[in-house]
């Protein structure tokens, strides 16, 4: 009975372990660290010469691989003579960008129409009709309008035979400048351009030849001082309704009665009989023409 038992225990141990076969050959060593040596008279086997294939996967080898990755950033322009360098014209381009609002503000006519805008609805007494965004948007189209002619010819002289290969950017941005100034020269007083000269110590110097640097701060002063006046000449219809109003309440004896409460319909009924938006419109275009 016992050696029964140990049979069937040796049976169910016999089926239970892995049967294991001897390699071809006989060799117990593994193919891996197997190494072939070639005769020196007998050709190569390229079977032989080869590695297996998970053999290099283990021995951590990269596959090889067809050929470099190559980046080119080439910078047309760079070299040719009297051109700036493209990383220069990037960093001009930038620097304009981030000046334009100034260049709208100080080169253009907006600064004129702008302060003309607010005087007109300050001598209205609305402060808040029509709104800021309508006059910055009213004011930014007219200074499209009245600047239309001038950036026309920036566009014919400068930009098209700079795109077209024709000038360098150096030419370009002189041949832009002319146009500008001399529309800013146009509406500068001579006062102001001969201070600025004295402050900056220069000499006496032709038109042509005024730097940028005395125009562009002459032209801002000689808008601002135009701008009040045409605001003062606004402001005194709108005074005279004030005072009559004043006067007729104190004749009443309505000292109570706040005089803006009746001026006000009384300024914008004057403003809509003499179509008074069209008037202020006409006469800053008609100022830049003079």
């Amino acid at each position: 009975m016992k050696r029964s038992i140990f049979v069937l225990v040796a049976l169910l141990l016999a089926s239970a372990l892995p049967a294991q076969t001897p390699p071809p050959g006989g060799a117990t060593a593994p193919a891996a660290a197997a190494t072939v040596v070639p005769d020196a008279g007998a050709p190569a086997d390229a079977s032989a010469a080869a590695p297996p294939a998970g053999a290099g996967a283990s021995a951590g080898t990269r596959p090889a691989s067809t050929g470099p990755f190559r980046l080119n950033i080439g910078l047309e322009g760079a070299g040719e003579k009297g051109e700036v360098s493209v990383a220069l014209q990037i960093l001009i381009v930038m620097t304009l960008l981030s000046v334009a609002p100034s260049i709208v503000l100080l080169m253009t006519s907006f600064t004129r129409i702008v302060i003309v805008l607010g005087f007109v609805r300050t001598a209205l007494g609305t402060p808040s009709a029509p709104s800021n965004q309508i006059v910055i948007g009213l004011s930014l189209f007219l200074t499209f309008f009245l600047m239309g002619p001038i950036f026309d010819r920036v566009n014919e002289e400068a930009l098209r035979p700079y795109l077209a290969g024709q000038i360098t950017s150096v030419d370009a941005l002189d041949r832009a400048v002319v146009p500008l100034k001399q529309f800013m020269l146009k509406q500068t007083r001579s006062r102001d351009i001969e201070y600025f000269l004295q402050l900056g110590g220069y000499g006496p110097t032709a038109v042509r030849d005024l730097p940028m640097r005395v125009v562009i701060p002459a032209y801002v002063i000689s808008e601002l001082q135009t701008a009040f006046q045409m605001g003062f000449l606004l402001f005194l219809p709108f005074l005279v309704i004030d005072f009559l109003v004043s006067s007729v309440l104190m004749a009443l004896g309505m000292m109570m009665m706040p005089p803006v409460t009746v001026a006000l319909p009384l300024k914008l009924l004057l403003f809509v009989l003499v179509d008074g938006w069209h008037l202020v419109v006409r006469s800053l275009v008609q100022s830049f023409a003079a």
